[in-house]
């Protein structure tokens, strides 16, 4: 028995708006995530800097600035793939998708542009403890996990707690 032309029209329309929601999904969790609680941007307590332009966050992430201004080299700490805060990153500081990201980093290190691309961390907890033990780190989390070890930075002269902070 064949089934109606509608019955197919309407499968075809169904697979096509769950595509779509699975695409852009991971962009409105880290949004409703980001909502509750902004990201704070976070490095070791030894690094010589209190504020960053977001401009100038996004060299350091991108790898265009590798040095801090006391010549101690940059360790970019990146949550690993799913997270809400790096997709959040991704969209805000990066401005790239999950596959140009990765495409950004394999071809700077292929053009010998990086020593080795970010390291990945599993958890927050786990950021927060290399932020600690690795001088000249820097990385991203919820402002409501940060703790006593690390600097939190400010981000165009904002702490994630004031109004206007541009990764809330």
């Amino acid at each position: 028995m064949r089934r109606p032309r509608h019955y197919l029209l309407q499968l075809i329309r169904q697979i096509v708006v769950s595509a779509v929601l699975i695409m852009v999904a991971p962009a409105i969790l880290a949004e409703e995530m980001v909502a509750q609680s902004p990201i704070a941007i976070v490095v070791h307590k030894d690094t010589p800097v209190e504020d960053l332009s977001l401009d100038d966050l996004r060299s350091i992430f991108l790898a265009d600035q590798q040095f801090w201004p006391n010549r101690t080299r940059i360790t970019l700490l990146v949550r690993a793939p799913e997270s809400d805060e790096r997709s959040f990153v991704l969209d805000r500081i990066y401005q790239m998708s999950e596959a140009q990201f990765r495409q950004y980093w394999i071809a700077k290190m292929f053009r010998a542009e990086v020593p080795r691309g970010p390291k990945i961390v599993l958890s927050t907890g786990m950021a927060l403890d290399l932020v600690v033990a690795i001088p000249g780190s820097i990385s991203f989390t919820r402002a409501d996990t940060v703790t006593d070890d690390v600097k939190v930075v400010r981000v165009d002269g904002l702490l994630p707690s004031d109004n206007g902070y541009p990764l809330r």
